[in-house]
C-alpha cells in the first residue's frame, strides 16, 4: 500500500463517489468521503474541517462532485477549497479550473476563445433580442447557466410564434435570469463523450438517444456504446480540453452535417460512460494517476 491520505469530495452514497473511495482505500488503506455541505472553513486559520478530518493535513483531494446540482452556491463551495494548495494539498482537479466550468457561460466562452467549434450561441438579458435569436435560428435550446444532464433546458421554435415564446422566456427568466440560447443541433440520435486523464486521451463512448427525446442524456433514456473515434476527432477533443487544466474530464461532442461541434467540457467527467461503453474503469485509472502524481511530485 502507498502511504498517502487522499479524500474524495463528492456525494456520500453515490456510485461515482464511492467507487473512487473504494479504489483509494484498496491502494492506500485510507478512506474519506467529504460532503461539502458539512465542511467548515475557518478564515482566521485557513483550515477546512470535515467532521474530525482537517483537509489541510491531507496529501490530496479528488474533487468528484461539488453539489448534486450546479448553482452559484456550488461555485462558492469551490472557492472554499482554494486555500488547500497553499498548505501543500494537491487537488485533482484544481479548484480554479473546476470553477471555470461550473458556469456554462464561462466554460463555453473559454472554448470559443480557444477556437473550438461550437453550436451558434447568443447570450442576452433582453426578451426581444432573445425572440430575434429564436427567429434567426428557427429552433433553439434555452439553457440555464447552471445545470447538467440537460436539466432545465427548453426547446424554442420560431414556428410557435411570438406570444408562446415570450411566455416561455419570461417564465424561464424568473428562475434563471440570463438567456443563453444555442442553435438546435440535429444529433442524429447520438453524441459522444471523449474521456481524458491528465490531459491524455483515454477513450470515446457514444450516448445513443431514446427516439422520443430531443437529447441523448442517460436521464432521458440514452444508452452508452463504444465508439471508434478518428484521429481528427480525437484532436478536436484535445483542443477542447486543453482550454482548461483538468485531471480528469469528458468532452461532449456532436457530429453534425456541418462537422463536429463541442457542447461542453465537463468540470468533473463521468465514469459510467467509460465503463459501460468502453469497458474501462476510469475511476481506478484516476486513482492510480493521482497516486503517481503525488509520488513523483
Amino acid at each position: 500500500m502507498i502511504n498517502k491520505r487522499i479524500a474524495v469530495i463528492g456525494t456520500p452514497g453515490k456510485w461515482s463517489t464511492e467507487v473512487l473511495a473504494d479504489h483509494l482505500e484498496r491502494l492506500t488503506g485510507f478512506r474519506c468521503v467529504v460532503d461539502m455541505a458539512e465542511v467548515v472553513l475557518n478564515l482566521q486559520t485557513g483550515k477546512l474541517t470535515y467532521r474530525d478530518v482537517v483537509l489541510n493535513e491531507l496529501d490530496g483531494v479528488i474533487i468528484k462532485k461539488i453539489s448534486e446540482t450546479y448553482s452559484p452556491a456550488a461555485d462558492d463551495r469551490i472557492r472554499m477549497l482554494d486555500g488547500l494548495r497553499a498548505d501543500g494539498v494537491r487537488c485533482f482537479s484544481a479548484p480554479e479550473q473546476v470553477g471555470r466550468l461550473i458556469n456554462r457561460l464561462e466554460g463555453t466562452a473559454a472554448l470559443a476563445r480557444g477556437g473550438v467549434p461550437l453550436p451558434e450561441t447568443r447570450i442576452t438579458e433582453n426578451t426581444q433580442a432573445a425572440l430575434a435569436v429564436v427567429d434567426e435560428f428557427g429552433k433553439a435550446i434555452l439553457k440555464p447557466l447552471y445545470s447538467t444532464k440537460a436539466r432545465g433546458m427548453i426547446v424554442l421554435e420560431a414556428a410557435d410564434g411570438t406570444e408562446v415564446n415570450t411566455h416561455k422566456l419570461e417564465t424561464f427568466r424568473t428562475e434563471h435570469g440570463l438567456f443563453y440560447l444555442q442553435k438546435f443541433v440535429n444529433l442524429g440520435g447520438q453524441d459522444l463523450g471523449m474521456v481524458f486523464l491528465g490531459g491524455e486521451y483515454l477513450c470515446t463512448y457514444a450516448r445513443v438517444g431514446d427516439a422520443n427525446a430531443w437529447n441523448t442524456t442517460i436521464n432521458s433514456g440514452g444508452k452508452y456504446q463504444a465508439y471508434d473515434a478518428s484521429p481528427e476527432l480525437i484532436e478536436l477533443g484535445y483542443k477542447a480540453q486543453s482550454c482548461f487544466d483538468l485531471s480528469f474530464t469528458t468532452v461532449d461532442i456532436a457530429l453534425t452535417e456541418e462537422g463536429p461541434v463541442v457542447f461542453e467540457v465537463s468540470a468533473f467527467g463521468g465514469f459510467s460512460g467509460a465503463l459501460k461503453g468502453c469497458g474501462i474503469d476510469a475511476a481506478e485509472k484516476l486513482c492510480e494517476y493521482v497516486l503517481n502524481e503525488l509520488e513523483t511530485g
